[in-house]
């Protein structure tokens, strides 16, 4: 029978360099059993699953942040540390570490593992991507390696889920032994970070014997994928085509769920008596909610291609590539990833420029971060686009709704540039530093880890439908319904409500610019979260008696009463607009000053309606008026 020693869970920290396939060993380990919250206090993403040992013992893996050092020089690696440390407010410490290493670059992680030896905790050291080294005729000495370090070493292939139960039963036995001791850790001095160096070097000169057949095939890559011509005339064709996939791959799948929400409130209809019950269900919360919902598989297609970019380690030399072109407009090279972090959210890019030491490049990328075209636009945009941009093909193979896509976001990109330009020559006057970043070996990308990040993201996104726009569609259906019109009105009923007033209060600012007022109405609950915009347009349409519900409706009266002028203009103000609460809060929170998300929302403001006003007189001459 086990004893309760052997029974009792036990929590594993997984801890390792970046771009070391860290990640990818968590997922073999734990596989859809995980969670993705944040650290109590901080904004740090915080990954946490389950496995159970052939002993019967529940572990508990933390995927703890990427880190090159328990120095923490960025608020991730701080989370990192004081997870490590036992430090974490409301976590409980760690009983094993795993330190992950990429097997054929051992250099840099033997640094964090001297670190880890100091900090007294049970650890193994898992040499990741052990085939690669194999076949590159890479010799390490495991058990020369493993006395030397005074702990268990393992091999694994992660993306095969080799390895994974020796070293589910290395942990167990270090669990089952405990045999750590006082961390005698602390803040290393510039010489101890000398000598930790020459440590790491002896030791990998001692153990690792250079490789008998070298990595060629990156080598090769590179002097193609980094050409500086030829380099960025391939990015620019990745970018181009993932744009376009966006909109052709994503039709069929959004189709299917229109037609399903179509079919739902249908159903509600049926089975409901007429009345505001009825109209809060259907009107309110189905056409709202669903006119989302239906963007998820363009949003999901935009990340499947940033995954894929990320894993194969090709994200990391586009870096690289754009370093000159970013260094011209006065920004600092580690603002690439801050920035692309952007194209998915804007919180998130904010937050990434933390890695950026020097405050005046941090300030500049903080606030041209929510320039760049986050996927909360992508509803906006497709909305706008199916609805007046003809379904055809350009030059007989390209997509025209496609191109228009990439052009905003190539406008989000470029815009972000010259504001980064305005903001370092008027106001700080500073060269930026050279951008130091180790290039990892491509990979193929694990499928499995791939369909669960995208699962993770598609949760988080339906989550965000339900705490946000469903409580915000619930507030548009009531404006848009109440007071009811007096005795005698002739016009539609939502023209008396507190919706109409408001839409038709505000609609004189707005007019310069080509809005209507149903425009206007889109634009404040769209401060919350910009695709609540597309839902509150789906809402007031369908309460004003509109015939028709869904995406598919939406489109038809945005197309027979929105001018193209005012279907640009309203795009216009989407590439500039801050329409999000939740970036500037996190302005206010990483820069700790109120000022800076005042200035970002006046400067966004001001370019939004001056770009609007520019495209909606410029469309007009055209004729598109």
């Amino acid at each position: 029978m086990l004893t309760d020693a052997v029974q009792a869970p036990a929590r594993v920290a997984l801890v390792g360099n970046p771009n070391s396939g860290k990640t990818a060993l968590f997922n073999a380990l734990t596989g859809a059993r995980q969670k993705v919250a944040n650290y109590a206090g901080v904004t740090v993403e915080r990954k946490e699953g389950v496995l159970t040992t052939p002993g019967g013992r529940t572990m508990h893996i933390i995927d703890l942040p990427g880190t090159y050092s328990l120095r923490a020089r960025s608020p991730d690696e701080a989370v990192t540390r004081d997870a490590v440390l036992g430090r974490l407010e409301g976590e409980p410490e760690p009983d094993v570490l795993v330190a992950v290493a990429d097997a054929t670059n051992l250099r840099l992680v033997l640094r964090l593992i001297l670190e880890l030896k100091q900090v007294g905790r049970p650890f193994v050291l898992a040499l990741n991507m052990y085939d690669i080294a194999q076949r590159q005729g890479l010799r390490i000495d495991l058990e020369g390696l493993s006395r030397e370090l005074g702990a268990p070493v393992v091999t694994t292939v992660a993306t095969r889920k080799r390895g994974i139960d020796d070293l589910v039963a290395a942990a167990d036995a270090l669990v089952i032994k405990h045999e750590g001791h006082a961390s005698v850790w602390h803040e290393p001095s510039a010489a101890e970070i000398r000598a930790a160096h020459g440590e790491a070097q002896r030791i990998m000169r001692t153990y690792v014997k250079p490789a008998e057949r070298p990595d060629t095939f990156t080598g090769k890559v590179d002097g193609v994928l980094l050409h500086p011509a030829a380099g960025l005339l391939i990015l620019g064709v990745v970018l181009f085509l993932m744009f376009q996939a966006v909109f052709t791959w994503a039709t069929p799948a959004a189709d299917g769920i229109e037609a399903g929400f179509k079919a739902l409130g249908e159903l509600v209809a049926g089975v409901t008596p007429d009345g505001l019950i009825r109209s809060l269900i259907v009107d309110g919360l189905i056409a709202g909610v669903g006119s989302v919902v239906v963007f998820l598989p363009q949003i999901l297609i935009l990340f499947f291609f940033i995954i894929l970019l990320e894993d194969s380690g090709y994200l990391a030399r586009a870096a690289f590539l754009l370093d000159r072109i970013m260094g011209f407009a006065g920004l600092h090279g580690r603002a690439f990833i801050p920035l692309l972090s952007s194209v998915a959210c804007a919180i998130p890019g904010v937050m990434a420029t933390r890695v950026i030491e020097q405050k005046h490049d941090r300030l500049t990328t903080i606030m041209t971060a929510p320039l760049m075209t986050c996927s909360a636009r992508i509803p906006v945009y497709a909305l706008i686009i199916a609805a007046l941009i003809p379904n055809e093909k350009v030059w007989g193979w390209v997509s025209l709704q496609g191109l228009v896509m990439f052009g905003l976001y190539a406008i989000g990109i470029v815009s972000a540039l010259l504001v980064s330009f305005v903001i370092q020559r008027l106001f700080w006057r500073r060269h930026s530093e050279p951008f130091l970043m180790e290039l990892p070996a491509y990979k193929t990308p694990d499928p499995g880890g791939v369909l669960l990040q995208l699962w993770q993201r598609a949760g988080i996104f339906i989550n965000r439908a339900g705490r946000i726009i469903l409580p915000l569609m619930v507030l548009v259906w009531v404006l848009s319904t109440f007071p009811y019109p007096p005795e005698g009105a002739t016009g539609p009923a939502i023209d008396y409500s507190f919706a109409g007033m408001i839409g038709h209060a505000i609609e004189p600012l707005f007019a310069p610019i080509g809005f209507n007022w149903q425009m206007c109405i889109a634009l404040i609950p769209g401060m919350a979260a910009r695709e609540v915009a597309v839902a509150a347009l789906g809402t007031v349409y369908a309460v004003g008696d509109i015939e028709g519900s869904g995406l598919a409706a939406l489109e038809g009266i945005v197309g027979s009463q929105w001018s193209l002028a005012t279907g640009l203009s309203f795009l216009a103000w989407y590439v500039y607009a801050p329409q999000c609460v939740a970036t500037l809060g996190v302005v206010k929170r990483e820069t700790n000053s109120w000022f800076w998300p005042a200035v970002m929302f006046v400067y966004m403001v001001t370019l939004a309606y001056g770009a609007s006003f520019l495209t909606f007189n410029v469309a007009k001459a055209m004729g598109w008026g």
